[in-house]
C-alpha cells in the first residue's frame, strides 16, 4: 500500500482534520514550502538518525538544521550519525527517498520534534512523495504521533 494512503487511513480513523494538495516537483523541504505557499517554518524536515539504540526520527523546521551534536546530547547518547541513503530506503521503501511523513510510529521509530515546530499551530509535510504534502494542526500530529519535544534545531545560516 502506498504510504500515501496508509497515512490518510490513519488520519481518517483517528479523525483528523487535515489537507492533502500536490504541487509540482520540490525535493527540498524549502522548495516544497515554496511551492506549497507556507511559511518555512511551519514545513517540517523529517531527518533520519542513527545512534547506539537504532534509528530515529529529528522533525524540523524548513528553515533549519539540525544541530547533530545538540540532539545527542539531549537524548544522552554516545553517538548520532545521519542515516545513509541505503538504510532510509530499507526503513522508508514506500517512499520516494527523502520524502518520508513525520510519522515514526507508521515505521516504528522514535520521533523527536523540535520545539520551534512544536511551537506552530500548523505542520506541513510531504506525503511519502516529493509531490504529495499533508497540512494538519500541531497539536493532533502531537496527539497521534507522541514525539518528545527537544531543542536541537537552529535556524539556517545561523553560527554554530
Amino acid at each position: 500500500m502506498p504510504i500515501l494512503t496508509k497515512l490518510r487511513e490513519f488520519l481518517d480513523q483517528n479523525q483528523v482534520d487535515y489537507t492533502h494538495t500536490v504541487h509540482p516537483l520540490a525535493y527540498t523541504a524549502r522548495e516544497v514550502a515554496s511551492a506549497e505557499h507556507v511559511p518555512a517554518r511551519e514545513m517540517a524536515k523529517t531527518v533520519i538518525f542513527l545512534s547506539e539504540q537504532g534509528h530515529g526520527m529529528a522533525v524540523l523546521p524548513a528553515d533549519s538544521v539540525v544541530d547533530l551534536e545538540q540532539l545527542r546530547q539531549d537524548l544522552g547518547l554516545s553517538r548520532l550519525r545521519l542515516a545513509t541513503e541505503a538504510e532510509l530506503g530499507e526503513l522508508f521503501p514506500a517512499c520516494e527517498l527523502g520524502a518520508m511523513p513525520p510519522f515514526g510510529n507508521l515505521f516504528s521509530l522514535p520521533v523527536y520534534a523540535d520545539s520551534r515546530m512544536a511551537a506552530e499551530d500548523t505542520i506541513t509535510f510531504n506525503a511519502g512523495t516529493h509531490r504529495d504534502v499533508i497540512h494538519m494542526h500541531f497539536r493532533d500530529f502531537a496527539r497521534l504521533v507522541n514525539p518528545s519535544i527537544v531543542s536541537f534545531a537552529r535556524r539556517a545560516g545561523a553560527a554554530a
